[in-house]
């Protein structure tokens, strides 16, 4: 190793050169949330696993409250709500991982360019950032559901596109500070190819943060979408979704407070699950 790869070496801050440990997953704090996300992610995968019941199919009296052979209840037609819950998950946990998705890889792109390019690039792009950051992020959301159309798929799209401007703040600031690091000017002076540098030294010292925000992006984006869903922009009835669900129960709060509260404390602990992961991520595992 030559002197001035040394140097740069050294010139990387610890927590940068170490990254995330996934094996911080393991920590007792951590434990709780990371089995709630696994389950929740098991019931969007295979629902099959958990329950047997259609989530469409009418299977016991209307409005009968939780019970050994109806964990959850049954809705106002007596489907099982439990059943309706598991399938559920498939779509809005499907539907904000697309979200996530969109938002991280074309936010990223916008970002790393303007942060890596600088000069007019840079002005051009995060004047357009500032103009999604300026529209309310519901408005945006429901403004392009309304123009894709309704469903799951175009939900996630509009949730998704509302997340673009804030990952692309955030690459962008995390580019521009990992390039003037010492061990970057140290990567170039030894000879160093832009695309080289940035490939092999800026991206991987700046991604912790992204992902870090990934994460809190997905509880994010479950709210959204569940939102969305409320209001009756989402999935169409009878499939099950989490916020459709909570809406179809809105009208029995009184006496029937299963149907809103038993999906609505799922998506609450999958939200606060992903919450205390991204910060346990943007910490290197210490949280």
């Amino acid at each position: 190793m030559t002197a001035i790869d040394v140097s740069a070496a050294r010139a990387v801050p610890p927590a940068a050169r170490r990254g995330f440990s996934w094996r911080a997953l393991l920590r007792p704090g951590l434990i709780v949330p990371v089995l709630i996300l696994l389950i929740a992610l098991a019931w969007a995968v295979a629902p099959g696993l958990f329950t047997s019941v259609n989530p469409t199919a009418n299977v016991g009296p209307a409005l009968q409250g939780p019970s050994a052979e109806h964990w959850f209840g049954t809705d106002a037609t007596g489907r099982d709500l439990y059943a309706r819950v598991i399938h559920g998950a498939s779509q809005s946990i499907s539907a904000a991982l697309i979200a996530v998705l969109v938002g991280l890889v074309v936010g990223s792109l916008i970002g790393i360019t303007a942060g890596a390019v600088g000069g007019w690039v840079d002005e051009a792009l995060m004047r357009v950032v500032d103009v999604l950051l300026a529209i309310p992020t519901l408005l945006l959301s429901l403004s392009i559901v309304i123009l894709l159309g309704f469903g799951t798929a175009n939900a996630a799209i509009a949730v998704g596109a509302t997340s673009i401007a804030v990952f692309a703040r955030l690459s962008r600031s995390q580019v521009v500070s990992v390039r003037a690091s010492e061990f970057v000017e140290a990567a170039y002076g030894s000879g160093g190819t832009f695309f080289g540098v940035l490939w092999r030294h800026i991206l991987p010292n700046s991604l912790t943060a992204v992902i870090a925000l990934a994460a809190l992006q997905l509880g994010s984006a479950i709210l959204q979408i569940s939102t969305l869903g409320f209001l009756g922009y989402g999935a169409p009835p009878p499939t099950p979704e989490w916020g459709l669900l909570i809406a179809e129960g809105r009208n029995y709060l009184a006496t029937s407070w299963w149907l809103t509260a038993l999906p609505g404390i799922v998506v609450v602990l999958v939200v606060l699950a992903t919450n205390r992961l991204s910060r346990a991520i943007g910490d290197g595992g210490r949280a």
